[in-house]
């Protein structure tokens, strides 16, 4: 199971479950199919998926888990029409204007009558847990996905006292330093495209693909003052990222190196080759990660206010 976005937590306060402690925790918020009357579900499942039935795996003390939810398909466009049938049909009857509040019994109406018949589609958010690191790392593109998964863990672990990774040294800045100045940290180097904007009101944005970022082309666009806030980096030939300047990964990739590893460790059984997978990916992430908070200067002095407040949930 290899990640491929990253988005990036840290715990203010040190995480002590065991993997059996989380896993019996988990056990109370697990997935169950879709009910009938209701849009969606959403718990946890076990993230070896049919090959497995615990929902924490385990390697090295780092542990997976993965969020599954089912949601029911109702196009908008569909039930917009059929509302708008129905509204049409009554004025006529009625001689009357329907209005907004009417029109709003008739759409529950019609959802709750599709409901039970609606076809059903399943997403997996899979993160794992890091406690010798302290942090948390969700394999999500999307902010509100990461924290649709942290707010269903609060709500399972009953507190969590995580904060997005942030640094002390604003990533946009920094990055186009590296560009303008063309010095790039040791033991990194760069890919070969990077989006820009502008610090004006306009804030106008380039996006540049397959391009030399140290040529004059891109030079240019920082001279007129706009800022990286996106950069395609690699890291010590071990892997391949974009770099957001809020600290999130997109399109992370590892090297052939990392798959050599994972060759010579090479099992037919399923269930081996997902845990080796697994302990080589987070060995490889827990000296990544650091590194590339140091290249902004260190975590935010101060940060230290929880994302999902303990007390919230008493």
């Amino acid at each position: 199971m290899w990640f491929k976005n990253l988005r990036l937590y840290r715990f203010t306060k040190p995480f002590t479950l065991t993997d059996e402690q989380l896993n019996e925790q988990l056990e109370q918020q697990g997935f169950h199919d879709c009910p009938k009357m209701q849009p969606f579900s959403y718990g946890w499942t076990p993230p070896l998926g049919r090959h497995g039935r615990l929902l924490v795996h385990t390697a090295n003390g780092r542990m997976m888990i993965c969020a599954r939810k089912e949601e029911k398909i109702l196009p908008a466009g569909v039930i917009r029409d059929m509302v708008q049938e129905k509204v049409e049909a009554l004025e006529d009857e009625r001689m009357r204007k329907v209005g907004r509040r009417e029109r709003n019994m008739i759409r529950d109406d019609i959802l709750q009558d599709l409901m039970p018949r609606a076809l059903c589609r399943s997403s997996y958010t899979y993160a794992y847990i890091a406690p010798q690191d302290g942090v948390l790392v969700v394999d999500v593109t999307s902010q509100a996905r990461a924290e649709e998964l942290l707010g269903l863990l609060r709500k399972t672990l009953g507190s969590l006292a995580v904060v997005p990774v942030s640094v002390q040294q604003a990533p946009a800045a920094v990055m186009t330093r590296w560009l303008s100045e063309q010095a790039i940290p040791e033991g990194f180097g760069l890919g070969s495209e990077c989006v820009l904007r502008d610090i004006g009101e306009e804030a106008g944005v380039v996006r540049c693909k397959n391009q030399e970022l140290l040529g004059s082309e891109i030079g240019a666009h920082i001279d007129a003052g706009k800022q990286v806030i996106r950069l395609a980096m690699q890291w010590n030939g071990v892997l391949s990222l974009v770099l957001d300047e809020d600290m999130s990964i997109k399109r992370l990739r590892f090297s052939d190196v990392v798959e050599e590893k994972v060759a010579d460790a090479g099992s037919d059984d399923e269930a081996a080759r997902f845990d080796n997978d697994f302990a080589i990916m987070t060995l490889e992430l827990a000296r990544f990660i650091p590194l590339l908070v140091e290249l902004f200067g260190g975590v935010e002095e101060g940060d230290n206010e929880p994302l999902i407040d303990d007390q919230a949930a008493a």
